[in-house]
């Protein structure tokens, strides 16, 4: 399994690098032939997340992206589905809204709601660079980052949690952070593909221990995830995420399982309306919940069906340009 993990990465890589030098060794042959129009790459991607990950995309200036995410439970009976929760049907993992407002062309602000540990938070998207269409800026590049609050009752929250003498709780604890460089490039007309480096603090974690190595649970996680979008037809296309977490506390636990979270869908397209249909082994809709808590495995039937829509509205006047 740890080589599949390399080698999907290994391949991304590849494909950057190879289609960049060949692109670069063509345009040089036509450099003298004719002029090259700069023109930004659109539609890398189509809404602002993949699947699970985000995307380079950003909500456009005077507008917003009103988005409802969902996820059904598990579809195997070895991950407490199977035909009498009608494969995960009967149960809701999570259930997010959020409303994403356009600032600018490249800055968007958002908040949401998830149903999973009843976070609430903000985020903000900054697009730093466009690909352009002569090649002279190779890729995009975006900014991410969300700050989310968990409001659950004192005893949910610190459930597990050994009595401490002097131990005071505080609101603080509730907060957790996500930081991400989102880094993509578009293949030709119908292949997109991004990198998503990822930093995470949580300002409370419970001390426990991985009791095959001896790894304790940190506040702090490194990540780094992986998606694609492959254009079928018009309105048709494939996606599909990833995320490789570091974490020695979280290799081989067997007391508190985990497994990097993996998404495949399909993307439709319907006018106004984006749709994806997708499984992912993933509960949680936002990266503080899905990144440090997916706790089910595809090959245990830990995989859940989930949509997400998004619907974009106009708020204000835009420009002429």
């Amino acid at each position: 399994m740890l080589y599949l993990k390399k080698s999907f990465f290994v391949l991304i890589a590849a494909a950057f690098t190879a289609n960049a030098v060949a692109q670069d060794d063509l345009l040089n042959l036509v450099d003298d032939a004719e002029p090259k129009k700069r023109e930004k790459v659109i539609a890398t991607f189509k809404t602002s997340k993949i699947i699970n990950i985000q995307s380079t995309e950003t909500v456009k200036a005077k507008t917003m992206d009103f988005r409802v995410t969902h996820r059904f439970g598990s579809s195997g009976a070895a991950s407490g589905g199977g035909p009498h929760t009608l494969y995960g049907f009967d149960n809701s993992a999570d259930i997010r809204i959020s409303f994403d407002f356009g600032i600018t062309d490249d800055l968007t602000l958002g908040v949401g709601r998830s149903k999973m540990n009843e976070l609430i938070d903000g985020m903000v998207k900054y697009r730093i660079l466009t690909q352009t269409t002569d090649n002279h800026v190779p890729i995009s590049l975006a900014f991410y980052g969300d700050m989310s609050y968990n409001p659950q009752k004192a005893s949910q929250f610190y459930s597990g949690l050994a009595t401490t003498v002097g131990f005071k709780q505080n609101d603080v604890h509730r907060f957790a952070y996500t930081s991400q460089l989102l880094i993509a490039r578009k293949f030709g007309s119908r292949f997109s593909l991004q990198l998503a480096p990822t930093y995470q603090h949580r300002n409370f974690v419970l001390a426990n221990v991985n009791a095959d190595n001896g790894a304790e649970e940190t506040n702090d996680l490194l990540s780094v995830g992986a998606g694609f979008r492959l254009k079928l037809t018009r309105r048709l296309a494939i996606i599909a995420d990833y995320y490789y977490t570091l974490s020695d506390y979280r290799t081989n636990n067997k007391t508190n399982p985990f497994y990097n979270p993996l998404a495949l869908g399909v993307e439709i397209e319907t006018g106004g309306h984006v749709f994806h249909l997708n499984f992912t082994n993933a509960a949680g809709i936002i990266e503080n919940n899905y990144i440090p808590y997916t706790n089910d495995s595809w090959l245990k039937g830990g995989y859940k069906f989930g949509f997400n829509i998004s619907r974009v509205f106009n708020i204000g006047k835009r420009k002429k340009h």
